[in-house]
Parts: C-alpha cells; sequence; structure tokens
C-alpha cells in the first residue's frame, strides 16, 4: 500500500501546485485516491486516464518552478506556492482574488495544456498523437513534416481539468470563479499565440535547400514573460449587473467589457514589503537586490526604501581556456570576489 501523499491546488483545489514526490508514479486507478482535493469530474477524468494525470502532475512542477523563476526580480516573488505539505489552503495572496492569483491561474491553464500538447507529441499519451498538418501550402523551399505539438488535444483536456472546480456549485463566490475562469482563459490565449513555426534544414554541406516544418509551442517560461507582461498591466474588475445577470467589468472604466486578453483581479494587493500572514506577503527582507539596476530588482525598489547590507561571495569559475586539436578544451578553474547586497 502507497503511503497518502497531500496534494495541495491553488483557490479551492483548482490547480494542480503541490509537492508531489518525483516517486509518486499514477500507474493504477487507486492511485487517483492519493491526491486529496480533486473534484468529482478530476477524479473520474483521472480514472479513465492515468497517463494524462501523471502529465499534469509534470505541470504543476512547471508551474512552480516557472512562476518563482519569473518573479524573481519583484517584491511579489510566487513563493507563496511554496506551502508546507500539510496545509489545506494557500496564502491570501492567492486566495483573495488579486493580480498575484490571476497571474498564477492563467500560467497553470497554460502550463497544463502545454505540457499535454508536447506529451502528444513525445508519444508520452496514447489517446493523442501529433498535431495536423496545416491546410495552408507552404512557401517555395519549405514543407511541412515532422511531428506538430497537439494543442487542440493540450487545450479540450487541460480546460477540462483545470475549469472543472470553478463550475462545481461549492467553488467560493460567484465573482471569484468568474475570475479565475477568464484569467484561465487568457492563459489559453497566450498558449495559442506561442505556437509558432518551427523548421529543420536539410540539403547538400548545411545548404539549407529545404526545410521541414511543423507548428510547435514556444517555452513555458516565454508564455510567462507574456502573461507577466498581462499581469503588470491587469484590470481591477467589480461584480455588477449587465443586463439580466451578474458580470465582471472593469471598476474604473465601466464602459466597456473586460477584454478577452487582459488578466482581471477583484482585491488590491499589498506592497509586499513587508511580512503580513493576513495578506499573504512574506516582505523582502533578506532578499537579494541589485545595487546597480533601476528596475524591480533594484536595492531602492526591492527593499522599500529601508536601505541593505553588502556581503562578499567568492566564486570559482572556469578561465584561461585553451582549444586542443581535435577535439577537447582544457580550463583553469579562477576564483574572484564579488560583492552582494540584501535587503534589511
Amino acid at each position: 500500500r502507497m503511503p497518502k501523499i497531500t496534494y495541495n491546488y491553488v483557490c479551492f483545489c483548482s490547480r494542480a501546485l503541490s509537492h508531489t514526490p518525483t516517486s509518486l508514479h499514477i500507474n493504477q486507478t487507486q492511485h487517483c485516491k492519493l491526491l486529496p482535493g480533486l473534484v468529482s469530474s478530476q477524479a473520474q477524468l483521472c480514472r479513465s486516464n492515468l497517463e494524462l494525470m501523471q502529465t499534469i502532475i509534470a505541470a504543476a512542477r512547471e508551474v512552480k518552478k516557472t512562476c518563482q523563476k519569473t518573479f524573481a526580480d519583484m517584491r511579489w516573488n510566487c513563493s507563496s506556492i511554496e506551502i508546507p505539505s500539510d496545509s489545506s489552503r494557500y496564502r491570501p495572496d492567492l486566495d483573495r482574488g488579486t493580480r498575484e492569483s490571476a497571474f498564477v491561474y492563467a500560467l497553470s491553464a497554460a502550463a497544463i495544456s502545454h505540457t499535454i500538447a508536447q506529451a502528444c507529441t513525445s508519444g508520452d499519451l496514447r489517446l493523442c498523437s501529433c498535431g495536423p498538418i496545416p491546410g495552408e501550402i507552404p512557401e517555395p523551399g519549405y514543407r511541412w513534416g515532422g511531428c506538430a505539438d497537439n494543442l487542440h488535444y493540450g487545450l479540450v483536456m487541460g480546460s477540462k481539468f483545470s475549469d472543472a472546480p470553478m463550475k462545481m456549485k461549492k467553488a467560493g463566490s460567484h465573482a471569484n470563479k468568474l475570475m479565475h475562469l477568464h484569467n484561465s482563459e487568457v492563459g489559453r490565449q497566450a498558449l495559442r499565440d506561442a505556437l509558432v513555426m518551427k523548421c529543420k534544414c536539410h540539403g547538400v554541406s548545411g545548404s539549407c535547400s529545404i526545410r521541414t516544418c511543423w507548428r510547435g509551442l514556444q517555452d513555458l517560461k516565454d508564455i510567462a514573460i507574456d502573461l507577466k507582461t498581462k499581469y503588470l498591466s491587469a484590470t481591477k474588475v467589480v461584480h455588477r449587473p449587465m443586463g439580466t445577470r451578474k458580470q465582471l467589468v472593469p471598476k474604473d472604466i465601466d464602459i466597456r467589457p473586460v477584454r478577452e486578453n487582459e488578466l482581471v483581479y477583484l482585491q488590491s494587493s499589498p506592497d509586499f514589503c513587508t511580512k503580513n500572514d493576513k495578506l499573504g506577503s512574506v516582505g523582502t527582507q533578506d532578499r537579494q537586490c541589485n545595487k546597480t539596476s533601476i528596475g524591480s530588482d533594484s536595492c531602492d525598489m526591492m527593499c522599500c526604501g529601508r536601505g541593505y547590507n553588502p556581503y562578499t561571495e567568492k566564486l570559482v569559475e572556469r578561465c584561461h581556456c585553451k582549444y586542443h586539436w581535435c577535439c577537447y578544451v582544457t580550463c583553469k578553474k579562477c576564483e574572484r570576489i564579488v560583492e552582494r547586497y540584501v535587503c534589511k
């Protein structure tokens, strides 16, 4: 009997962003019971498609890593995803309908569909294969071939899993559900925009006289950067009657509907300068800052005017590298002292 694993989901168990051990491999239907928090339709999807669930767990790990890397230069650095495995909830910055929550929902939706689409291409999912060959005729010197990422299958199965909790009756306020569904769709739209033509050259001596091309997705980190731009320009909304039903409309400019490609949020965020558990802020004390930067990672911005402390660090690097015929490189090791800065 396998040990029970605590598997956390962002806000109402709607996102697989947990500390699932890499040793856990979902290959039997009873393994689905090891993932507490799945709503009934997600559990059914798990039981009927075990390989897909394994792919979604891989996406969860990717979301954590990508989010923290994308926001490493900001006061809010996605650290709230790292919660104790025995905790049932995320910090309030991801629970309150903030712009941070908007980003995490969008990235999660994009990542799940992205991982599924590429798993089809790599042969990790038996129920799907390569994406379709485009209908348009390629330019002279180009031809369609290779194995395209199956974006359609990724979007269908990804939305089926991601959106399931928000479609339950007991999934929090109607306003929050609308916000999360909207932002998840923004994430998937960013994924659609990230489908590009990739080519491989053929020809004598690398002449590239013919190119075999397919449609492939950009890296998730590039999609995350696009979503970060949307995060920085996200629109605050309110939930109010529009015609016969309540909808989300921009708070300050409610003469227009919410745009399909913009992230939206209901609650303003703190400045994340100081620790505040009620608001979900871990603060920026002891965060590393860049003394020479004028951006968000500058010591002035990161430390919120509190000042910073310098310290030195010894780096060991490869240096004086020399190429030897044929064919290897030898290097020496050099040490240098660098000065770093952390917020007070």
